[in-house]
């Protein structure tokens, strides 16, 4: 289990390096914000991919089971930054991602 919560934390911290690598031109791009942000933005993308090299599984299985934890700390993002409440049908779809994920990551003999 605390393989599962480590995984978890750092796929969390992974998506949020993502979305923030991804936010930040968004906000270049469609609401007119300085083009310096594209710098921090460029730091983020760098750190997510160096944060997926971190885990000891296969890279596409790695990234199977990311796209769970993604999904879940992108509503937590649509939430929290965009001040957009997520539906019962988006947390709903959240904990079916998460339980995609457990089981890509507690697989027997997942290696």
């Amino acid at each position: 289990m605390l393989a599962l919560t480590t995984t978890a934390a750092l796929f969390a911290l992974t998506a949020l390096a993502e979305i923030v690598g991804c936010y930040l031109p968004w906000l270049v791009l469609k609401q007119g914000k300085p083009l310096w942000l594209l710098v921090p933005a460029a730091a983020s993308l760098a750190l997510f991919a160096w944060l997926l090299t971190l885990h000891p599984t296969a890279a596409g299985r790695t990234y199977a089971a990311y796209g769970g934890v993604y999904i879940v700390v992108a509503l937590l993002w649509l939430w929290r930054v965009d001040g957009v409440a997520p539906t019962r049908w988006d947390v709903a779809g959240g904990v079916v991602a998460l339980a995609g994920m457990a089981i890509i990551m507690l697989q027997p003999d997942a290696g």
